[in-house]
């Protein structure tokens, strides 16, 4: 496995009376492709740039393969960079460009030009090579900032919202290739970006980041199936969130431990959800149901499992998008359900379910999620 672990140990800055990062501390594996996700002002861009040496913490520590890197400047950690705007040199062919690193390290003539045609072939863009930046599109410069910064076969690339500057099509034509680009060279990957779907596409791991904290650090299938805080949940796709409590939990008879636990949800009455944590009755929580999780149907679902939550709702908002339509439904006390329902099949091509149409909205106790176990008084009740 090429690439290099990096430890980043209770890492803190502020500017001014600002802080924005507030002792975060990750450990990032070798050759992983780890995205650094959250909203604009949450310190993300800020613990990239310390890892790459463009800053330096009020305290903390960075390692690579044990190696404390705070003491060296960027061109000595083994780390490059590409930034959004690419930054590259507009006098300079694209080969010029993508050749500028071995140049500064006097480099053979001979080598610069094998490794430079190995490096654009890497991003595709051999045929490429004389022209100018101003004559490349978005995606184009963006490959070529990709293959300079690696051409000095750096153990950790660092990549700062690369693809933002680019419409979304190309954007996903991009991500894709970026994961390419990173599954034939290994090494580690370190990924900033604000976009949801980007980090859920290519990361290995994913660490969510809110107002200078790491909320969650898991894989994507972890961060979206268990959130940790409500910031996450809500933040990592659409979700239905709500707060509740705990009336009653029971453990289950299974080998790992599990429990049953029922919530009383203010508006809209009694839910079940499956959760491994210990919760009491009393205790207030948050709960979440994601909307393609919840089943939508004019008819009663004929069912008499113990674990199906069943409740009654009319349809205030359908929105029809081809693939899938999503519905805002209102119990009868007022609460609104978001429900996606997928069109797999030529027969659920268009909405059967329309405005203002009485439907029935279920889902498994499986399905729900405790996302935050919060203060409460906590009442008697059995385990």
């Amino acid at each position: 496995m090429k690439g290099s672990d990096v430890i980043i140990g209770e890492i803190s800055k502020s500017f001014g009376d600002f802080r924005v990062l507030n002792k975060v501390s990750l450990e990032i594996k070798k050759g992983e492709f780890f995205s650094l996700l959250g909203p604009s002002g949450c310190g993300k861009t800020t613990l990239l740039r310390i890892i790459a040496g463009f800053e330096s913490p009020d305290e903390g520590t960075v390692t690579f393969e044990g190696t404390d890197v705070l003491p060296l400047p960027p061109n000595r950690r083994q780390a490059n960079t590409v930034f959004q705007n690419y930054a590259l040199f507009p006098h300079l062919s694209v080969f010029e460009n993508v050749a500028f690193p071995l140049r500064l390290k006097k480099t053979a003539k001979q080598d610069i030009e094998a490794k430079v045609k190995e490096y654009l072939k890497l991003v595709q863009l051999e045929g490429h090579a004389h022209k100018k930046p101003n004559q490349l599109s978005g995606g184009q410069k963006q490959r070529v900032a990709i293959a300079r910064a690696l051409i000095n076969e750096p153990r950790v690339l660092l990549l700062d919202e690369p693809l933002s500057a680019l419409d979304a099509k190309l954007r996903q034509h991009m991500l894709i290739e970026l994961d390419q680009i990173h599954d034939k060279i290994g090494i580690t990957f370190i990924y900033v970006t604000h976009d949801q779907q980007e980090a859920l596409s290519v990361s290995d791991r994913i660490a969510v980041m809110n107002q200078g904290d790491v909320l969650q650090v898991g894989t994507p299938h972890d961060i979206y199936e268990s959130p940790a805080t409500d910031f996450v949940a809500r933040f990592i796709g659409e979700t239905n969130l709500f707060d509740a409590k705990v009336v009653s939990t029971v453990k289950l008879d299974k080998p790992e431990t599990e429990y049953m636990a029922e919530l009383d949800i203010p508006d809209l009455g009694r839910v079940k959800v499956t959760t491994v944590d210990e919760v009491r009755p009393g205790q207030e929580v948050s709960f979440t149901i994601r909307p393609e999780k919840v089943l939508i149907s004019k008819e009663k679902p004929a069912t008499k499992r113990e674990d199906i939550n069943l409740f009654q709702g009319e349809v205030d908002e359908p929105i029809y998008s081809g693939f899938q339509t999503k519905f805002y439904v209102k119990t009868a006390e007022k609460v609104l359900i978001r429900v996606i329902k997928q069109h797999a099949k030529y027969s659920d091509e268009g909405p059967d379910i329309v405005w203002k149409d009485r439907v029935y909205l279920s889902w498994s106790a499986n399905d729900g999620y405790i996302v935050e176990i919060k203060s409460g008084a906590v009442e008697g009740g059995a385990l």
